[in-house]
């Protein structure tokens, strides 16, 4: 069975960076991708990233791109996400999560989820 944990998560101000990972277990991830999502108080979970484990190939929500890096450390069976120039608006919930064939940039293609780590930008 697949397991994500993710870390990292946090309180910092506006313009600020914060790393989360997201480490797998369970299995092994070859043709899987690995996403990230996010979900503020009162609105829906919304795509923020993926990559492809086998690929690297990565995509990213307009909203993040110039300032969110994801990656992988096959090595480690862990993902990444990179967040500078944090603004308030970011603010929220993060998970980690993994599909198998399915581009997991909309919540109905994942597989599993992590539990959610805190991230919040302070104004």
């Amino acid at each position: 069975q697949v397991q994500l944990v993710e870390s990292g998560g946090g309180l910092v101000q506006d313009g600020g960076s914060l790393r989360l990972s997201c480490a797998a277990s369970g299995r092994t991830f070859s043709g899987y991708f690995m996403g990230w999502f996010r979900q503020a108080p009162g609105k829906e979970r919304e795509f923020v990233a993926h990559i492809s484990w086998s690929s690297g190939r990565t995509a990213y929500a307009d909203s993040v791109k110039g300032r969110f890096t994801i990656s992988r450390d096959n090595a480690k069976n862990t993902v990444y996400l990179q967040m500078n120039s944090l603004k308030p608006e970011d603010t929220a919930v993060y998970y980690c999560a993994a599909s198998r064939g399915r581009v997991p940039n909309v919540p109905r293609n994942i597989e599993v989820w992590g539990q959610g780590t805190l991230v919040t930008v302070s104004s």
